[in-house]
């Protein structure tokens, strides 16, 4: 389909389309332990108080919709060579590794943005790390940079993110009031989380060898018109609204790529995994309602500062995962949700429980040869966290 892959050198692992699935293998047996836990609890809410589960899930399906249809544009736009295209300006557009690794940034950073972080880490983290290689430089920097970016680059549109949306479901706010107060916010955690990871591996960025000449076929067709008209919907619609027309949208374009002969069932239902999905949907909701008939997160945050709410945000993210976090967190409504949200978006930089995203990132990484370390990110997440969050809220109170 495509010539010139960044990712067709001999010895150099390929983005096959069983790349992208290999995580959803995995993931998919913890979704249906998520499902056989969550699901008795589930029915003992409703027969205790059926008004709150339906509040619970009122608030959370639109998010879990929306993923499910950007994940399925997700898989047709790599199909359709956007993904390969990109890393291929990417590499022949950088003159070391210093370009490579901002250019790099940018492109998670705007697909992280655009299509949400899972997508940029299933799809972007083999590409990226991949064109490191091609350059003959360390790929460790490049590795690390995909999965603290997507989370630090979450914060601007309300898809960028499930627990945006969560939030977002009881202010009521527009996808393009949302992007006016966040745009700084994000703009700084993005930065901060860039030049943080940097620094920390400043000694293996290190001298790119030779660009890469070759170039990548790619077309305009249902992913690019897809994504274009997501992200409007996004922007100028509610997020119930947004969530159906990123799911219409999704199928319609899988459809058309399956009719195609571009992509298969197989590769559909293992990047749209069902039972992951569906596993945190109804533990969001079982935390949902535990929230709408136990006062006690409303107490803690009642009253708390734009910087407690973010830090209880960041520390329940990653007891809980952010989804379950912003459902149980968010059932009531909050003095400080856009401060909530920086905890709950950055917060799991701090260990790979905080977040899908990071979990697929650890499982995507073994399929391409990396060796990412739970250690290793633990300790950068330590210092990249603090730094991203202090100056995402600053910029919160700068925008408010």
């Amino acid at each position: 389909m495509q010539e010139g892959s960044l990712l067709s050198d001999p010895g150099v692992p390929s983005l096959s389309p069983g790349l992208s699935s290999h995580p959803a293998d995995r993931l998919g047996l913890a979704g249906w332990i998520a499902l056989g836990a969550g699901l008795p609890a589930m029915g003992a809410a409703l027969v205790l108080d059926p008004h709150a589960v339906a509040a619970a899930a009122a608030q959370d399906w639109a998010p879990f919709v929306l993923v499910t249809g950007l994940l399925a544009l997700g898989l047709v736009a790599r199909d359709d060579g956007l993904f390969d295209a990109a890393g291929s300006l990417l590499s022949r557009g950088a003159r070391g590794a210093g370009s490579l690794f901002v250019g790099a940034a940018i492109l998670v950073a705007l697909v992280t943005a655009v299509l949400n972080l899972d997508t940029a880490v299933a799809f972007l983290t083999p590409l990226v790390v991949v064109a490191a290689r091609r350059r003959r430089t360390d790929d460790v920097p490049f590795l690390y940079l995909v999965v603290f970016l997507a989370n630090g680059a979450s914060l601007v549109l309300p898809g960028s993110n499930l627990t945006n949306l969560i939030v977002l479901g009881d202010v009521h706010q527009s996808g393009s009031a949302f992007a006016s107060t966040m745009v700084l916010p994000w703009l700084a955690s993005a930065g901060a989380v860039t030049v943080g990871v940097g620094m920390l591996w400043r000694r293996s960025l290190h001298a790119a060898g030779s660009r890469v000449t070759d170039r990548v076929e790619w077309r305009a067709g249902a992913g690019l018109l897809g994504v274009a008209t997501v992200v409007t919907a996004m922007l100028v619609l509610t997020s119930t609204w947004a969530a159906a027309v990123a799911a219409a949208v999704g199928a319609a374009a899988a459809a058309w790529s399956l009719a195609k002969r571009r992509t298969t069932i197989s590769e559909l239902r293992r990047t749209v995994s069902v039972p992951v999905l569906a596993g945190l949907f109804v533990l969001a909701v079982d935390l949902g309602t535990l929230g709408r008939v136990w006062d006690g997160p409303t107490r803690v945050l009642a009253h708390a500062s734009f910087v407690v709410t973010a830090v209880v945000g960041a520390l329940a993210s990653v007891v809980v995962n952010n989804l379950p976090a912003a459902s149980l967190l968010a059932a009531r409504p909050l003095a400080h949700p856009h401060a909530l949200l920086v905890g709950l978006d950055l917060g799991p930089n701090l260990a790979i429980t905080g977040a899908l995203s990071a979990v697929l990132w650890l499982q995507v990484s073994r399929t391409i040869g990396a060796r990412p370390s739970l250690r290793r990110y633990t300790t950068a997440g330590a210092v990249i966290v603090p730094v991203s969050m202090a100056l995402a809220l600053s910029a919160l109170a700068a925008a408010h």
